[in-house]
């Protein structure tokens, strides 16, 4: 089995903060936690410094590879800080591609 997590401490709402299940709004300064196991992505957010956890709405998400729930764990960073009540980003931007280079000959 894989699995991988990310923590993200000293993230700040945006106003309106972040939905959880257990207690509803939280705002303030936040840190994020995002584990990946057999193909799905469970978020996590607490006041920094505490000890309790809350479930961020919206997870757990279906996340087929560890690179996908890195990007979904950045994803919810950016909407953490963003606000508005946030829950998780049921999609994750693609990756920047780059675009393949012509050859002027051709």
């Amino acid at each position: 089995m894989s699995w991988a997590s990310w923590t993200t401490a000293g993230v700040y709402t945006g106003r309106g903060g972040v939905l959880t299940d257990e207690v509803g709004a939280v705002t303030g300064d936040l840190t994020v936690h995002t584990t990946w196991a057999e193909d799905e992505a469970r978020v996590a957010v607490q006041y920094s410094g505490a000890s309790d956890w809350f479930t961020m709405s919206g997870s757990p998400v279906p996340c087929a590879s560890e690179r996908e729930s890195r990007d979904l764990h950045d994803a919810v960073v950016e909407a953490v800080r963003a606000g508005n009540a946030a829950t998780v980003p049921r999609t994750t931007p693609a990756p920047a591609r780059t675009r393949p280079v012509q050859d002027p000959s051709a």
